[in-house]
């Protein structure tokens, strides 16, 4: 196992931890020595990354976890100090996302969106904030979009949600920064994941077609960028880093 210095040691908390961009994220932090905490709906995922992390030499623990219910995200950050002490990092990871046209109105899917992509993170910095204040240090990062900085073509909402995001980190940065912790957005492109793959079809195809020669960025891509900005001294906070494709113009 190899050991970044300012990774090691610290309890990390990732939601969205069974797939995609947060399993890639934690198998990463586990290899850099952080303890890793993992929340997420699927048990099953949970367990065998949890295993994976474990029998390489890691530290990690999971909870099953529904980020649109405050109780079962502030579950997740208890079992993380019960298990190995005070949170230094959370990641909101957790996020659905949808292609498709408003007139379709999709309003459970709308009200998804919000619950996740919003609601999620709000509860997630409500179950680590007091401590860290009161430590007065931490790190909260959040895995944005693209879609924070532009309105993707058929995909309104998602991106209103992004938006909406995005404003919230700003303002935690403003607020906490003074208190020694460190707040940083992760905006990714196009990443080979499950988002969206719910999406309307057309729409869904519609978008692709602008992309098919592209090549996509896989999970350990962003987890990298997670990396990077954690791995900075503590008096070095990272506020955004975006990380597309090469060849991705938009």
């Amino acid at each position: 196992m190899s050991e970044s210095s300012n990774i090691s040691g610290k309890v990390t908390v990732i939601t969205g931890a069974s797939s995609g961009i947060g399993h890639g994220t934690a198998l990463h932090l586990a290899e850099q020595g952080a303890k890793v905490v993992l929340g997420a709906r699927r048990e099953d995922r949970l367990k065998e990354t949890t295993e994976a992390i474990t029998q390489a030499g890691g530290s990690a623990t999971w909870k099953v976890t529904d980020v649109t219910d405050r109780d079962s995200v502030q579950g997740l950050v208890d079992h993380a100090r019960e298990t190995y002490g005070p949170v230094d990092v959370l990641i909101n990871n957790a996020g659905v996302g949808y292609v498709g046209t408003i007139d379709k109105i999709h309003v459970d899917i709308w009200d998804l969106m919000i619950d996740v992509n919003i609601k999620g993170p709000l509860y997630g910095i409500a179950a680590v904030l007091p401590e860290m204040m009161a430590r007065k240090q931490g790190h909260i990062l959040t895995t944005t979009s693209i879609a924070a900085n532009a309105v993707l073509t058929n995909m309104a909402v998602y991106s209103g949600t992004k938006f909406a995001v995005k404003a919230i980190c700003e303002g935690l940065r403003q607020e906490a920064g003074p208190h020694n912790i460190r707040v940083t957005q992760v905006l990714p492109g196009l990443v080979m994941t499950e988002i969206g793959a719910d999406s309307d079809p057309e729409a869904q195809e519609e978008l692709m077609k602008e992309f098919e020669d592209l090549q996509l960025l896989e999970p350990i891509d962003i987890a990298r960028a997670f990396a990077f900005a954690i791995n900075q001294p503590n008096h070095v906070n990272v506020n955004e880093v975006v990380v597309r494709p090469t060849g991705e113009l938009m």
